[in-house]
């Protein structure tokens, strides 16, 4: 085994483990790593074929756990969002974008951490909230098409929904197997599915498959507070990861 293939592999792993263990977090783990020993036009669709395998086995194994009348309203507007993305991808301001959005994340988390940690209550959405929903849907789609990371704002929702563990990671992909699904039809369209992407995909199956049902196991394990606290510092990361990113590049 070559050293390029075994950094690919243990990239694939870590990032699957996240992603099946918390519902999301993949995004910000596997395309940078796999950039350092992959082209991004090979590092880019083979995340995405990989989103697809874990969100399908997640979604075979614990169907019964998704919302899914959150989850279609949560899809609706993320494919409406997902153009405007695109169009601030190729515009002069996405940086700006990516910054306040970064900032907005890191407030909120923030402060429901701070508040968790203080005894107060966080924000809390008793019921499905249509507004919010077609919001961080939209969201959604902005941050996919523009960055390629839907996640935050379906956190942000699933976290004030209070969803339990279980519930997060099935309903979260519901979500991302139809949205990785049209990724992966844009990839096709655009000639970046060549026999590269294929070839370490097959290859990555070896570990994502253990990732997957050890990750599940880990799910079972978390509990309430505990793992919304876990969230929160996750997206905290997200946005900061985010911010980075946008000031290194203006």
């Amino acid at each position: 085994m070559d050293t390029t293939t075994l950094n690919v592999l243990l990239v694939v792993f870590f990032a699957t483990l996240v992603r099946s263990t918390f519902g999301f977090g993949e995004a910000l783990i596997a395309v940078p790593l796999l950039a350092l020993s992959l082209p991004v036009r090979i590092a880019a669709p083979l995340a995405v074929l990989l989103s697809i395998t874990v969100a399908a086995v997640v979604v075979a194994q614990d169907w019964r756990k998704i919302h899914v009348r959150s989850t279609g309203w949560l899809l609706a507007p993320t494919f409406v969002g997902i153009p405007l993305g695109v169009w601030l991808l190729t515009g002069g301001h996405q940086n700006v974008i990516k910054a306040a959005l970064a900032i907005l994340i890191m407030l909120f988390s923030g402060y429901s951490l701070l508040a968790s940690r203080l005894g107060a209550k966080p924000p809390q959405l008793d019921h499905d909230s249509r507004p919010w929903l077609l919001g961080c849907g939209f969201l959604a789609g902005v941050l996919g098409g523009a960055y390629g990371m839907n996640a935050p704002p379906l956190v942000l929702y699933g976290a004030m929904r209070r969803w339990s563990p279980q519930h997060f990671r099935a309903t979260l992909q519901g979500y991302f197997l139809p949205a990785s699904i049209v990724a992966t039809i844009g990839f096709w369209l655009a000639g970046l599915w060549v026999p590269a992407v294929t070839h370490y995909f097959l290859l990555s199956l070896t570990v994502t498959l253990p990732a997957i049902f050890l990750g599940r196991a880990l799910n079972h394990r978390l509990r309430g507070d505990s793992f919304l606290e876990i969230v929160h510092a996750g997206l905290v990361c997200v946005g900061l990861v985010l911010l980075i990113q946008a000031l290194h590049h203006r």
